[in-house]
């Protein structure tokens, strides 16, 4: 971490997104609330998030336009829309101009299939390639520790000043993150113009993602992880009813696993140098699925210690599997890459949301998280036993 930060410009790329990111969470769950006070629908409220998911469908698209842009310039107009976008929630103040939150929510989600896929590029243009794990760990660990925090405090400020107070604080967060983007110095330059048909440039990072057998692993284990994994969303609350606590614990636990996910996030970059991108994937994996079968015990510990191993876990996965995505994709595609590996795993999420909820009203939930621990175990079996080489070499010699 101390060479990482020793780089001006990753100094300040971290800083910015840590504003940037306490704005995001405190607007997302105060447009979710807001929305629910607003109308008075539990329903409507939830389908902020489903909007705020509905703009990653256009991943493709986004991962396109990062690689066809200098991603600075890019990452800073986003900041910059979305800044701007979220004043418009000023304008909300009855029933009859709620579909703004929605119009909002839609805006993240576009801008996110934009911005990010650009910083992943950014982060390999910016960066030697042996500090890209630590930048990965680093952001991604900035962001599960503004998760435990934020949120309550956006919450406050509409309890006490209303949502357009929460609008403002979330567009200046933008505006902060777009001042120090404006200061980095790194050099770009211009991407290369496109050489092939649309539809073959806008599905390059899909196929990238076939053509290169360590990728296609990660992605194909990560993606049938994914499949069962959402079942835990509706299965926690059986958890909890079987532990004697009310719904509202459910705040505990999120922030229990919120420990165990800074904890992954600093220790993952360190873990992928010893273990291998393929192998702390799986590891991730593994752990993530051990600390799933933790939860049907019926005792509160050792649910708890369910929750930080598996905030460990995922956060291996993911810094894994984010740096296995730069250091095995030739920049000019990085970020079709990225987008492509995101729609991927995010649609396999949202299916298995959706089915868990169904399964969870004919299933005991027990059997339901023995059954996710098998899917996940196995898949985490499957890439702990590849062999692979160095991913750097890899980078340079696939067609692009």
């Amino acid at each position: 971490m101390r060479r990482l930060l020793a780089y001006r410009d990753a100094r300040l790329l971290v800083t910015g997104q840590t504003l940037s990111a306490f704005g995001d969470w405190a607007m997302w769950i105060v447009m979710a609330v807001w929305m629910k006070s607003l109308t008075g629908s539990s329903a409507r409220a939830g389908l902020v998030f489903f909007v705020l998911g509905l703009g990653s469908l256009a991943g493709p698209l986004g991962g396109l336009l990062a690689d066809r842009m200098k991603r600075r310039p890019l990452m800073i107009t986003c900041d910059c829309v979305l800044g701007a976008s979220v004043l418009v929630l000023l304008l909300v103040h009855d029933p009859s101009s709620s579909w703004l939150i929605y119009f909002v929510a839609l805006l993240y989600g576009l801008a996110g299939t934009v911005f990010y896929p650009a910083q992943s590029a950014l982060l390999r243009v910016m960066l030697p390639e042996d500090l890209l794990a630590d930048a990965n760990g680093a952001l991604t660990t900035m962001r599960q520790g503004l998760r435990l925090v934020a949120p309550l405090a956006g919450a406050g400020l509409f309890a006490a000043f209303g949502g357009g107070v929460v609008a403002v604080l979330d567009a200046v967060t933008f505006a902060g993150s777009a001042f120090l983007m404006s200061r980095m110095r790194v050099a770009e330059t211009k991407p290369e113009p496109p050489e092939h048909h649309f539809l073959r440039e806008v599905t390059a990072g899909i196929a990238h993602i076939w053509r290169s057998l360590p990728l296609r692993q990660m992605t194909g284990a990560a993606a049938v992880s994914l499949l069962v994994v959402g079942f835990a969303e509706t299965l926690i609350f059986f958890v909890i009813a079987h532990l004697g606590k009310s719904p509202s614990f459910f705040g505990v636990f999120g922030a229990i696993q919120g420990v165990g996910s800074i904890a992954g996030g600093l220790t993952a970059a360190s873990m992928l140098r010893r273990a291998g991108d393929v192998r702390i994937v799986g590891l991730g994996l593994g752990i993530f699925g051990v600390g799933d079968l933790l939860l049907i015990v019926p005792s509160l510990p050792i649910v708890l210690l369910g929750f930080t191993i598996a905030g460990v876990g995922i956060m291996w996965a993911i810094v894994g599997f984010t740096t296995a995505l730069q250091l095995r994709t030739p920049l000019a595609i990085q970020g079709r890459v990225s987008a492509a590996a995101d729609i991927s795993l995010n649609v396999a999420q949202t299916v298995s949301i959706a089915t868990g909820a169904a399964l969870s009203t004919i299933v005991d939930y027990r059997i339901l998280f023995v059954a996710m621990a098998v899917v996940v175990v196995s898949s985490a079996t499957y890439l702990v036993t590849r062999q692979h080489d160095s991913p750097a070499p890899a980078a340079e010699q696939l067609l692009t």
